[in-house]
């Protein structure tokens, strides 16, 4: 498939924004970086969501595919090299542009960076880097940057990267290795995992440089495994090492770039640290550095993430759940992204969704990952072999509390923390509260309210001074029904998701598209 040069960089920027949508692993920031003298922008710790995607979710960033043009043939793909799609892509000065402009009118502050595979994986993160050298080193754009790492690219230019970007990801794609294999024949799960294993071992041996403990930090006091890869049955039968050197990298590259860069920092991490606690509020390794200047030898500063399509292969819930346990403890993921499999392609290797999108089982495994990395929950607690998949009525939290109602109701006067942290209708900041406030006096359900408990669901599981708010049963069908009141009502909420309007890059007061031209880009005449 030819590459359209002569589109315009208007039709250049509709085409490749729309092609970027089925990406979702980007989110706040995660990364404190003020502005300074000389360059433009800055990157805030509390995120920045400034538009919607055309399918509703929120976006924070310029969200851009550098090209659609790719050489892998994966099922589920919108841009597969079968497709008959109009192909086109950016050149690095072109995405240079865009941002700066779009930024200097306010419309983001920042860039979320992905590609499709141009001739090669090092051509592609060749062009990637070229880019991100070009915002930071002449356009000293100091923004929140998230580039996609490709695979199989040469891990020095996945280190000149590194040092360019604030945040990192590589996409899973499929939680097994098998659904890889009948979905994206071009892609292995070796491919995938030496990027990601290389970014650790950065992001660790810039900690170490910096002095920054491994072994501090906050939270539940799970135990964080950084070492080798994957101890899910689900994900890895083996450990990944170093990713192996030696690709061609051109020398125009090496002669701009490298110079820039500190240098031999990833190949002085030989071989796999060992075991120690994670770093961050989450349970699970956050491994971003809070940069407080605008020094930019930081390697990859607000972390990893990456992304699991949900429904595309036969998975259950709990492999996919293992598997993303398996990342945060071996990987020190700050998130991993679920994104329910949207059928745009037909093929019989993919499967027939009568109702649409899985968005109520996404919407579950986000729950779950949530009570994962800050509430203290296992995989094997939430999901097992014998019940391989959530409750659509009910989310895991109160599906797992009718599941061992012998341990309710606790009295919030008493119960200890992690105790307080497992019932449902209790968030992290109102058991915080709690905690604090019977210090000085005993607590009732009015207290409680005032405090944010959401007492809906919190009534059935907790006791003030020994008494609960209503007689109620203790009695799991009896919970479950005016449990499933609420969640059904939910359920259509999600499930209805289409129903209303959200806006998009590309909206301006519902103007004709020469209108919406016209007001979006100024006077940049692109």
């Amino acid at each position: 498939m030819l590459i359209q040069e002569n589109l315009s960089i208007q039709e250049k920027l509709r085409i490749l924004t729309d092609a970027a949508k089925y990406d979702v692993s980007c989110t706040s920031s995660g990364v404190g970086r003020k502005g300074k003298k000389g360059s433009l922008g800055s990157a805030s710790e509390a995120g920045i969501c400034h538009s919607f995607t055309a399918d509703g979710r929120c976006i924070s960033l310029l969200k851009i595919l550098f090209t659609n043009q790719c050489i892998y043939d994966c099922k589920y793909c919108i841009n597969r090299c079968s497709n008959d799609t109009l192909r086109t892509s950016f050149t690095p000065e072109e995405v240079c542009r865009l941002t700066m402009e779009f930024y200097r009118r306010n419309y983001i502050e920042g860039l979320f960076l992905s590609s499709g595979i141009l001739h090669s994986a090092d051509h592609t993160m060749e062009l990637l880097c070229q880019t991100l050298w070009m915002l930071r080193k002449q356009h000293r754009f100091n923004g929140y940057i998230h580039v996609k790492a490709i695979p199989g690219a040469d891990p020095s230019l996945i280190e000149a990267a590194g040092f360019l970007a604030d945040r990192m990801s590589v996409n899973l794609e499929l939680p097994t290795a098998e659904g890889l294999k009948n979905l994206a024949p071009g892609k292995t799960r070796d491919k995938i995992v030496k990027p990601m294993k290389q970014i650790q071992r950065g992001i660790i041996r810039q900690m170490e440089r910096e002095g920054i403990p491994l072994d501090a930090g906050e939270g539940t006091g799970h135990r964080q495994r950084i070492g080798a890869g994957g101890s899910s049955p689900f994900f890895l039968s083996k450990s990944h090492g170093e990713p192996e050197s030696g690709m061609a990298i051109s020398s125009a590259f090496r002669q701009n770039f490298s110079s820039d860069l500190p240098s031999g920092i990833l190949r002085e991490a030989a071989g796999a640290p060992s075991p120690r606690q994670r770093l961050g509020r989450s349970r699970y390794g956050n491994y971003g550095i809070r940069r407080v200047s605008g020094h930019r030898e930081t390697f990859v500063p607000a972390g990893q993430s990456t992304q699991m399509i949900v429904g595309a292969t036969p998975e259950s819930d709990y492999q996919m759940l293992a598997v993303a346990e398996a990342l945060y403890q071996n990987f020190g993921m700050k998130r991993v992204f679920y994104s329910a499999y949207v059928p745009v392609n037909q093929d019989s290797s993919l499967p027939m969704l009568s109702g649409g999108p899985p968005l109520l089982r996404e919407h579950r495994l986000y729950q779950a990952d949530w009570l994962m990395r800050y509430y203290g929950f296992d995989a094997d607690e939430l999901l097992s072999e014998e019940r391989p998949n959530f409750n659509l009525f009910l989310d895991p939290k109160c599906d797992w509390a009718l599941q061992h109602l012998e341990r309710f109701p606790v009295e919030v006067n008493q119960a200890d923390y992690e105790t307080l942290l497992r019932v449902p209708g209790l968030g992290i900041r109102s058991v915080q509260r709690i905690v604090a406030a019977r210090k000085t006096a005993y607590l009732d359900f009015g207290d409680l309210k005032k405090m944010g408990v959401v007492l809906k669901r919190a009534q059935y599981f907790i006791t003030c001074r020994g008494k609960m708010l209503y007689p109620i049963p203790i009695d799991q069908d009896f919970i479950a029904g005016n449990l499933m009141g609420e969640e059904k009502r939910k359920e259509f909420q999600i499930g209805k998701k289409d129903s209303y309007r959200q806006l998009s890059l590309f909206d301006d007061m519902h103007l004709e598209a020469a209108g919406k031209e016209d007001v979006l880009y100024g006077d940049l005449h692109l």
